[in-house]
């Protein structure tokens, strides 16, 4: 059976421990609705008989692996999982139930679109739901959502797009048009690769995925401690010195530092504006029990997608109360056409702003090549700390020997001058230490 025909209840079974059912306040204008349209009501009652269910959503307060939570479950059975005016009512229900009980919300989601029975009033439910997702995000609780087969029209656009976290089952249809209007559907995948998608599951696995996602969004941490260096023990003795530290392949990476720093993470992937780049890192994980957020870069030229992929972790952490580590390693912005296009700068803006509007605390290391603006994006300038094999500088050397008409072997030279190196980065009140090895993430000190 596709993931989204299962029934709606089957699933909440199959993923809760527990499950009560709100009280249900919806009423429907009539017997045959709002239009009056003929016949409806007769198929409103062969809908109840096949699936056991008044209305296309089941809205209660679940237990999934140990947090209670509301859980809004489409019965796709039920015309379609089509929304109507009874629907709306029970998702608005269902929202402000979360908020006065301060509970994150988990959509499972599986609709053909808008109820055409039901007309405009139907299609109005729309920003009546998307009210209800913007309350309970400023309200500071999670959203997570969950993309069935299918997931089109104004489910997609509203509960399935507009969550914090978007995870999706494998073989879903999921887009704006459904297969119906705009054959073939489009595919969870292809969201998935458009950066509209956090993760792609299998089936079996969304329980698991669904445990650990509320509980990461449910238990902030109070700051991110500063990670250990795991590279060089020693300080480099010239600037040149340090850039080629940096540079050097053997150096540990990113994904080498969350793993050493977190006890296990789940990853966001996306800007949620069609793009995503796999030199940037982000996420949740969770460390002694308590959740940190990551933005983390991977050593490229960092493109306006990773920017945008990061400005919003930023911005959901913030929004949780969870803190955040930045880990610095590009060698600048990418600044190619395609990345001018795509809006390099302002993606890095975006970013900036991200940063420098955290009511949380983030925490920086610089890892690796700290290039200019498209490294500083990333950093908080008041909590940053350098590891012995990085640099951080206006430019490159080469550029900036070039740019001030020197030889190109005088690159070395202007290295010293920039004064990059980490050390350096401490004495000019730039970076608050240098973080060591074998030393505890509090003992970051300068050397």
């Amino acid at each position: 059976m596709p993931s989204g025909r299962e029934p709606a209840r089957a699933l909440i079974g199959r993923v809760a421990s527990s499950f009560a059912e709100l009280p249900d306040g919806s009423v429907l204008s009539g017997v045959d609705g709002p239009l009056g349209w003929s016949g409806y009501g007769a198929q409103l009652s062969r809908a109840t008989e096949l699936t056991g269910e008044h209305e296309s959503v089941v809205c209660g307060v679940a237990e999934i692996g140990g947090v209670r939570a509301v859980v809004v479950a489409f019965e796709f059975g039920f015309l379609g999982g089509s929304l109507g005016t009874r629907t709306g009512t029970r998702v608005e229900q269902a929202f402000t139930h979360a908020r006065e009980h301060r509970l994150p919300v988990v959509s499972l989601v599986a609709t053909g679109g808008s109820r055409m029975q039901e007309g405009t009033p139907a299609l109005m439910q729309l920003p009546r739901i998307a009210r209800q997702i913007t309350l309970t995000r400023a309200a500071g609780l999670p959203h997570v959502a969950v993309l069935r087969d299918p997931t089109t029209g104004g489910g997609w656009a509203t509960l399935g797009a507009g969550a914090d976290v978007v995870l999706g089952l494998h073989g879903a249809q999921v887009g704006f048009a459904g297969s119906r209007v705009r054959p073939p559907g489009y595919s969870v995948t292809q969201q998935f690769a458009a950066g509209l998608v956090d993760q792609l599951l299998p089936s079996g696995e969304l329980r698991g995925a669904l445990e650990r996602w509320l509980r990461l969004l449910t238990t902030p941490g109070d700051r991110a401690p500063v990670p250990q260096a795991l590279g060089a023990g020693t300080l480099p003795e010239t600037g040149w010195d340090a850039v080629l530290r940096a540079r050097a392949r053997s150096r540990p990476r990113a994904g080498d530092y969350l793993a050493a720093y977190f006890d296990w993470y789940e990853p966001i992937s996306g800007d949620r504006a069609g793009g995503v780049d796999p030199g940037v890192l982000c996420g949740f994980g969770h460390r002694d029990g308590r959740t940190v957020a990551y933005a983390a870069q991977r050593g490229t030229a960092t493109r306006p997608a990773g920017f945008r992929t990061a400005a919003r972790l930023l911005r959901t952490a913030n929004r949780l109360g969870i803190p955040v580590l930045t880990l610095v390693d590009t060698p600048g912005a990418a600044n190619d056409a395609a990345a001018e296009q795509a809006g390099v700068g302002a993606a890095i803006a975006d970013m900036f702003t991200a940063v420098a509007e955290a009511s949380v605390p983030v925490t920086t290391l610089l890892i690796g090549e700290g290039g200019s603006g498209g490294a500083l994006a990333f950093a908080a300038p008041d909590r940053m700390w350098v590891t012995p094999d990085s640099y951080l500088a206006v430019i490159s050397p080469e550029l900036a020997a070039a740019i001030l008409k020197r030889e190109p072997a005088r690159a070395r030279q202007t290295a010293d001058e920039l004064r990059l190196r980490p050390q350096d980065l401490v004495e000019l009140g730039v970076a608050r230490g240098i973080a060591q090895l074998g030393r505890s993430a509090d003992q970051a000190t300068a050397m």
